[in-house]
């Protein structure tokens, strides 16, 4: 990996109620823990530096590249992941190699990271552990915030739909148009952070590389079709999964597309804070895939009065099963660069 990691026994007493993390040359204090999954674990930390009058110049600042990915306070993201075998240390490998492959800002930066082995305990199995640190969002994911609306009976406004939506599509528009395009795979509110801004929409910034791979495969036997479903319904989150990942043909070239459809489901998800296809798990003997193969949208109540109805139409523009009619992400961000100047005030 070419990394380093110092200051391993502050590291337990960091994890273990209290204490200071080194990564690298840098050191950060836990401040709590945000959030939890798996075996990974989210913590907001504090960059300590022992000579304020040099922080402009020494710590993260002198690793940064881009000092616009520097907290203004001194706190970012810390996520720890606890490795239990090679199979989970190549993916932790992997996220970090595809993270680094990206600068957008609508794409959250991997800052740094350190990975090291450590020798198992009766209490855990894993032999590696690995730290990532980010920019820190704290007013969470889109889906944090559509949940809170919900109970609300909320609803962000046509407008704000389309400048969060917007950005969704800059971000992917990054990645989408690397040598050679990478999919993102897994696009849902939970990987979507939002930061509220006074007096104009929030920002959206499009996280977690876990799932990111080169976009384009030639599937052309029956194995390989099976290979891709079984990959992708580890790494895509079923009620946003394309068609074409539920049932693959055995001679089939999937692209970035698989994307817009999740973008697709995402933007529905903007409006009416779950995906398009999550009322088939509510209902007797239905079945989600079904409703995805058959692209059955249905829409609930919204807002009053409602989302207009060309929104609706352009959430069925990308919900279309057939991959090869889908749009491209260009040809979303001119359509949605329309309706922004349509429906912004």
């Amino acid at each position: 990996m070419g990394c380093s990691f110092s200051g391993l026994n502050a590291l337990y007493d960091a994890v273990n109620g209290g204490g200071d993390v080194w990564i690298n040359d840098n050191r950060f204090r836990i401040v709590r823990q945000l959030g939890e999954g798996g075996f990974a674990y989210v913590y907001l930390v504090k960059e300590v530096i022992s000579d304020a009058s040099s922080a402009s110049s020494v710590g993260l600042a002198k690793k940064v590249k881009d000092p616009s990915h520097l907290s203004d306070d001194g706190t970012y993201a810390m996520k720890k992941v606890l490795i239990q075998n090679n199979e989970q240390l190549e993916l932790v490998r992997e996220e970090i190699r595809v993270s680094s492959l990206f600068s957008h800002p609508n794409l959250l930066p991997l800052l740094d990271h350190a990975i090291i082995a450590i020798k198992p305990t009766q209490e855990g199995s894993w032999n590696h552990e690995a730290y990532l640190l980010f920019p820190v969002h704290l007013d969470g994911t889109l889906l944090d915030n559509s949940n809170a609306m919900k109970s609300k009976k909320e609803f962000f406004s046509t407008s704000d739909v389309l400048q969060i939506f917007r950005q969704l599509c800059a971000g992917l528009k990054h990645m989408h148009g690397l040598v050679p395009p990478y999919a993102h795979n897994d696009v849902k509110p939970g990987n979507v952070l939002l930061t509220r801004r006074k007096g104009q929409a929030p920002l959206a910034i499009l996280m977690d590389f876990g799932s990111a791979r080169p976009a384009r495969k030639q599937i052309r036997s029956r194995s390989e079709a099976l290979q891709l479903q079984e990959w992708a319904s580890e790494h895509c989150s079923a009620p946003f999964r394309a068609p074409e990942l539920w049932d693959c043909p055995s001679d089939a070239d999937i692209d970035e597309r698989t994307d817009i459809w999740s973008l697709g489901c995402t933007l529905y998800a903007i409006m009416y804070g779950v995906s398009p296809f999550e009322y088939a798990l509510g209902e007797s003997g239905g079945s989600l895939q079904l409703a995805i193969i058959n692209a059955q949208i249905k829409w609930p109540a919204g807002p009053k009065p409602p989302y207009p109805e060309a929104l609706h139409q352009f959430v069925t523009w990308m919900l279309q099963p057939q991959a090869a009619v889908r749009p491209q992400i260009d040809d979303i961000i001119i359509h949605v660069d329309k309706l922004i100047s349509k429906f912004s005030q």
